[in-house]
């Protein structure tokens, strides 16, 4: 039997990047999946032919994470297409990245909105389900850098950061309802993102890196099934780090 056999997955983000490797990788371990896009639309329609072809339920929404009305509308309209909701994996996110100095009031509402009220927003607007069903994991999406901090990026930092408190108080929260609450902080990935960069600046990333590569998207997606499945039952609360060792 495959991990996620039966099970109804809704992921944020998912139209490239980590998002799509975690929607395949999930209909592929037999789950039927929701996903959602804005912007990029061929990609997001693209995404559930894919996933449809793999033998699963798949329908993607465009919708806006960051908008509290239309996440609402989201998970009402994922368990009125699914019937209930296993998993929750929010992933979507941006960065506008600068130094404090030169960030404007708008780079920085910007990141915080999409990255860590998405966060709120979906797991309030799916609260009420997974306490009806007594069961479900949400699975936040950090990254090395809300644990660490990085230069540059005090907005995404804090985004994910917040990410992380927020988790661990709803873990604390609603566990006695039988519903789990995790983070995923990732390191360096290699996504379209990346290969916009530098390669002598990414060179010298992965140098310092114990592994002395980055890690690959399906590898993030791999984490997500294992706290998505029954595998991970006994754990909430936790923040899990998937970055070849670069924070030992």
């Amino acid at each position: 039997m495959k991990l996620l056999e039966g099970k109804n997955v809704l992921i944020t983000g998912a139209s490239k990047g980590i998002g799509k490797a975690i929607a395949l990788k999930c209909a592929e371990a037999g789950a039927n999946v929701g996903f959602t896009y804005l912007s990029s639309v061929e990609k997001g329609e693209a995404l559930e032919k894919e996933l449809e072809g793999l033998g699963v339920k798949a329908k993607g929404f465009r919708s806006d994470a960051s908008d509290y009305a239309a996440a609402e509308k989201l998970v009402a309209d994922f368990v009125a297409e699914f019937s209930s909701l296993d998993a929750l994996i929010n992933n979507a996110g941006i960065t506008k990245d600068g130094l404090l100095m030169r960030m404007s009031e708008e780079q920085f509402d910007a990141v915080i909105g999409i990255n860590l009220k998405s966060v709120f927003n979906l797991t309030k607007a799916s609260c009420r389900t997974l306490m009806k069903q007594k069961s479900g994991s949400i699975i936040n999406m950090s990254s090395v850098v809300g644990v660490r901090g990085n230069a540059g990026q005090a907005n995404y930092a804090a985004s994910k950061a917040g990410i992380i408190g927020f988790t661990k108080s709803v873990a604390l929260e609603i566990g006695s309802r039988g519903i789990r609450a995790n983070v995923i902080a990732p390191g360096f990935i290699e996504t379209e993102m990346t290969g916009q960069l530098d390669q002598k600046v990414v060179a010298e990333w992965k140098e310092g890196i114990p592994l002395k590569r980055a890690g690959s998207p399906e590898e993030v997606a791999d984490l997500a099934i294992f706290l998505a499945s029954d595998m991970s039952k006994y754990i909430t609360g936790q923040v899990i780090e998937i970055n070849g060792g670069m924070n030992t």
